[in-house]
C-alpha cells in the first residue's frame, strides 16, 4: 500500500515502513540504542531526505525506547541518579545540535553533514567495540582469567564526586554530563539516539555495569529524542507526521520482542552483534558516497 508523505515528498509502501520500525524497535530492545543509527540510513536508502530523516526518526527512537526502558524498569536495570545527569548533558547538546543543524541547512550542506557524521562515528564506534567484544569473549573462554574491571583511572581523580547506588559507582558527575552533551548533539544532527556511543561510553569510561547500561540508556534517550523532535519540529519544520507515526507503531512492537531475546544472550555476544551492524551500516554509507560522487556537488546548489 503506497502512501505520500507531504514533508518529504515522497511514496512509500506504509507495510516497508512498518517492518523497519519493527526491527528497529527489536533492536532497541536488544542492546538499549535507540535504533536511529541503522534507521536513519534505510530512510536515506528507500528515498526520504535526509533532513526529514534526521527530524522525523526521533520520534520512532522515542517510541521503541520508552517501550523498552519499561520492560528494564521492572527488571530494576535502570540508574534513574546516572539517566539524570546524563540528561542534563544532553538536553543542552540537543540544543546546541539543532541551532548547527539549522545553520548547515541553510547553507545548503546539512545531507552532507549527516552522512559524513555516520561514516566516521560508525567507524570508529564500531571498530572498537568489535575488537574489544572479541576481547571479553576470549577472556570468558579462558578457564584461568577473571573478568578485571577498571579500577581507577581519570575518571576516578575528578572532582564533583556522587554516589550511584545502583551502579555501585561513586565518580565525578563531569564524565557523565559530557557523555550527555556529546551525545545531545550528535542525536540533533544524525536522527540518532545515540545509545550506539552512549552504551560503549557508559560501560568503559564510566564503568557501569552492563546490566543497568541498557535501560539508562534508553531512559536517557527518550527525553533527548523527545526535545530534539520538538526544536526540529518548531525550527526546521522536517517532521513528516505520517512517517513518523508507521514508525513508531513498528517500534513499539519490536521494542517488547527484543528486550526478550535481549535477556537470553551473554553481554559479549550483544555487544559484538551491535557492532557488525554499526560496521555494515557504515560500509554501506561510505561506499554510496564513493560510487555517487554527483550526490556531493548537487548538496550545495539547494538549500531547502
Amino acid at each position: 500500500m503506497q502512501i505520500y508523505l507531504p514533508i518529504a515528498e515522497v511514496s512509500v509502501n506504509a507495510f516497508l515502513l512498518l517492518g523497519l520500525g519493527g526491527i528497529v524497535g527489536i533492536l532497541s530492545g536488544m542492546f538499549g540504542v535507540g535504533g536511529g543509527f541503522l534507521m536513519t540510513p534505510l530512510l536515506f536508502f528507500i528515498g526520504i531526505p535526509p533532513a526529514v530523516a534526521v527530524a522525523t526518526e526521533a520520534n520512532q527512537i522515542v517510541a521503541s525506547s520508552f517501550s523498552g526502558v519499561l520492560a528494564h524498569f521492572k527488571r530494576r536495570t535502570v540508574d534513574l541518579k546516572m539517566g539524570v545527569v546524563l540528561l542534563i548533558g544532553g538536553l543542552t547538546g540537543a540544543a546546541i545540535g539543532v541551532q548547527v543543524f539549522t545553520i548547515l541547512r541553510e547553507m545548503g550542506q546539512v545531507d552532507l553533514l549527516v552522512k559524513l557524521c555516520y561514516v566516521v562515528f560508525l567507524g570508529i564506534i564500531g571498530g572498537l567495540m568489535f575488537f574489544e567484544s572479541l576481547r571479553a569473549i576470549r577472556r570468558s573462554k579462558s578457564p584461568t582469567s577473571v573478568p578485571v574491571r577498571k579500577k581507577h583511572g581519570f575518571v576516578h581523580a575528578l572532582p564533583f564526586k556522587v554516589k550511584f547506588r545502583t551502579s555501585g559507582l561513586y565518580i565525578s558527575v563531569i564524565p557523565p554530563l559530557v557523555v550527555g552533551l556529546f551525545v545531545g548533539i550528535l542525536a540533533a544532527i544524525m536522527g540518532v539516539g545515540g545509545g550506539f556511543i552512549m552504551v560503549p561510553a557508559m560501560i568503559y569510561i564510566l564503568g557501569m555495569p552492563t546490566k543497568v547500561v541498557i535501560g539508562t540508556s534508553l531512559f536517557q534517550i527518550i527525553f533527548v529524542t523527545a526535545f530534539t523532535t520538538l526544536l526540529h519540529a518548531t525550527t526546521n519544520y522536517t517532521v513528516d507526521m505520517a512517517l513518523a507515526v508507521l514508525l513508531l507503531v513498528g517500534g513499539v512492537v519490536g521494542a517488547q520482542i527484543g528486550t526478550r531475546i535481549g535477556v537470553k544472550l551473554k553481554a559479549e555476544q550483544l555487544r559484538i552483534l551491535l557492532s557488525l551492524m554499526v560496521i555494515g551500516v557504515c560500509a554501506k554509507l561510505a561506499l554510496d558516497l564513493l560510487i555517487e560522487p554527483s550526490e556531493l556537488f548537487s548538496l550545495g546548489a539547494g538549500g531547502h
